[in-house]
Formats: structure tokens, sequence, C-alpha cells
């Protein structure tokens, strides 16, 4: 074989395995930062099996609570099927309030729900589309196991 055709072909296979390793990693980091959005019935069905994972549904009216003296706050997430306790030690954001959409990312611990960031909507009429069509899918679920079999609607 050439010298030169050897050097060429010593190149090319270095750049295949440097783009090889290179996109390995890529791959990678974006695995390990995914998080995949869950409701609170989701969550508690056992669905959400990762370590990491994003919570999404609305603030439950009355169940906020700060801790005396520190930023550590508690607040119930619901889908309208099922409550999830969440825990927070940061600063809440300010569009933060019951009643109102929230996603929350962070992991499960002892079965409370522990944030490491916490996003409010920005308005009235606004809800995080994969928060609402999670929602919509978990109430037709529900709707269609409540309904007795043989019933006509």
């Amino acid at each position: 074989m050439n010298p030169v055709r050897r050097r060429r072909l010593l190149f090319v296979l270095l750049a295949v395995v440097v783009a090889g390793i290179a996109t390995t990693l890529i791959a990678m980091a974006l695995q390990r930062n995914v998080a995949y959005l869950y409701t609170p019935a989701e969550v508690l069905r056992g669905e959400a099996g990762e370590s990491r994972f994003r919570l999404g549904g609305m603030v439950e009216k009355n169940s906020f609570k700060r801790e005396p003296g520190s930023l550590v706050s508690h607040f119930g997430v619901t889908d309208g099927d099922a409550q999830l306790t969440v825990r927070y030690d940061k600063i809440l954001p300010d569009l933060f309030r019951e009643g109102q959409a929230v996603v929350a990312t962070g992991s499960m611990q002892d079965g409370v729900f522990v944030a490491t960031d916490v996003l409010a909507k920005h308005d009235e009429a606004y809800m995080p589309k994969e928060v609402a069509d999670k929602m919509g899918k978990a109430h037709q679920k529900h709707d269609v196991q409540a309904a007795p079999a043989g019933s006509a609607n």
C-alpha cells in the first residue's frame, strides 16, 4: 500500500473513532439531563421509575406551609385524581400561587417529592401544554374506568 494512502486511511479511521467517541459522550450527557414529566397519579402508580423527573399539576389550595425561620416550604400538587406533597428549600418564583399550575424538578424521598427547581405559570389562562395534556389523559382514563360496564352515555 502506498504511504500516502496509508496515511489517509489512518486519518479517516481516526476521524471515525473521534466522531464515535464524541457522539457517545453527547448521548450520555443528554440522557443524564433528561427529566420526564409525570402527574401525581402517575408517580403514585409507580410509573416514574427514574431517580430524577419533573412533576406537573396544580398547587392544591390551602396546602402551602413554610417551616418557621427558613426557606423550606411544603405544598401539595394535584392532577385532580391524586395529590403529592412537595418539599422545596429555595425561594419560590414570584408567580407561585395556590390553585395554579406548577412544574417541579426533583426526586422522591420517603414519599415526598423533593424539588430542586420550581417553575410557576405565566398568567391566569396558562398551563404548560405538557401538563394539560397529561392531566387530560389521566381524567379520560379515570372516566372510562369509572363508567359501569354496559352503560350507554
